[in-house]
């Protein structure tokens, strides 16, 4: 489909949009399309799920948090823009939304049951700055529930039919009426026989024992995009737990967990580097190698270099998630002072002690830089 359009673009709403006025406006574009209203129309199809993409993100307060801060990147893989669109899980999971307007078609719903929907899962994926810098396909070991194949799901053997529950009727809820001084009360609660499903299992499956789902380790891609940054969640839909007896999987969260580099300190887009050369290097001048993300490199140091000085490397940084731009690294010099000499060492240095190139004279720009640090230290 190249390009994703902004979501909020495609609803039509500002990002600043209530939770109601954005299902307003996707059950007015899921409408338009339907495919109920459009038979055969690709166009329209495609412009239905399209609007189903960005309602399932925009109506998820932790998902829509995401998108507002990541874009697209934050959100790679979640929900239904994950490559795996199936319009049966649309009709499944909004189809309540323009129940009123098709009734029992497709978009309806049924009994008014809503389709159960999995448990999500959590994991911790910690990565190096190089992974977070470049971006990287991780294969991760998940153990979580998943359908049983023998029963299809439904938890009864060799997949049979389920028997309507006697105690609802099918309906999954009972009512009870109750006699109180201001007359009869009617009460609704869930069916304590079928657990609000309606059905149930007249002769359970042999594998799943009737849960109609088995637990099972599955091994799982997950590409994580380059500019991730500490702390950041990452969403694969449909890749939890499954309920009990069908219904849609939930997701699983991959939280990233950034680990500190030996040499290399984020900041942002950034990264810092302490540099420490020798007194004599920093006076005469000297090539040194520095490490960087990705690998060592050469430098120059000229010579009078003054401790406290700055060097940058251009686009040595970090990606941008979801942008074009890179960062820096910045390289901090220090000039080493020994702290212990030999007589002979001694002997040079109190030699030239006196040299007036010795005195120190810095420039006004050089006093003011060390103030400014001494200021950010303290912020």
């Amino acid at each position: 489909m190249g390009t994703k359009r902004d979501y909020y673009e495609i609803l039509g709403v500002g990002k600043n949009a209530e939770a109601a006025e954005i299902k307003k406006a996707y059950r007015k574009i899921a409408i338009k399309y339907h495919p109920d209203k459009n038979p055969g129309d690709k166009s329209a199809e495609d412009k239905f799920k399209e609007a189903a993409e960005a309602y399932e993100v925009l109506s998820n307060p932790q998902k829509k948090q995401r998108y507002d801060q990541f874009g697209h990147a934050g959100v790679d893989g979640s929900g239904f823009g994950g490559g795996n669109m199936d319009m049966d899980d649309i009709f499944s999971s909004f189809g309540d939304i323009f129940s009123d307007f098709f009734g029992g078609s497709r978009g309806g719903g049924g009994r008014g049951r809503g389709v159960k929907r999995g448990k999500d899962l959590r994991v911790r994926l910690s990565l190096t700055l190089q992974e977070v810098a470049n971006g990287v396909e991780k294969t991760i070991k998940v153990p979580r529930y998943v359908t049983c194949e023998t029963c299809g799901g439904n938890g009864a053997k060799n997949g049979t039919a389920l028997k309507t529950c006697g105690t609802c009727n099918g309906s999954g809820q009972v009512r009870k009426v109750v006699n109180t001084m201001l007359g009869q009360m009617v009460s609704t609660s869930t069916c304590p026989t079928c657990e609000g499903e309606g059905q149930i299992v007249d002769s359970k499956c042999t594998d799943c024992h009737g849960e109609g789902r088995l637990q099972q380790e599955e091994v799982i891609n997950v590409k994580v995009p380059a500019g991730v940054s500490d702390g950041v969640q990452l969403s694969m839909s449909g890749k939890g737990n499954v309920p009990r007896r069908g219904g849609v999987a939930g997701d699983l969260i991959i939280l990233i967990e950034e680990k500190e580099d030996e040499n290399l300190k984020r900041e942002g887009a950034n990264v810092h580097y302490a540099l420490y050369v020798s007194f004599v290097d920093a006076v005469l001048g000297t090539e040194v190698e520095v490490p960087t993300i990705n690998g060592k490199v050469k430098i120059p140091i000229t010579a009078g270099t003054q401790s406290g000085k700055v060097l940058r490397l251009r686009g040595k940084g970090i990606k941008e998630l979801n942008g074009y731009g890179v960062g820096d690294q910045l390289i901090h010099v220090n000039v080493w002072t020994p702290t212990s000499l030999s007589p002979e060492e001694k002997k040079i240095l109190e030699s030239i002690r006196n040299s007036p190139n010795f005195d120190p004279k810095p420039t006004k720009k050089e006093k003011s830089g060390f103030f400014d640090r001494v200021r950010e230290f303290f912020e």
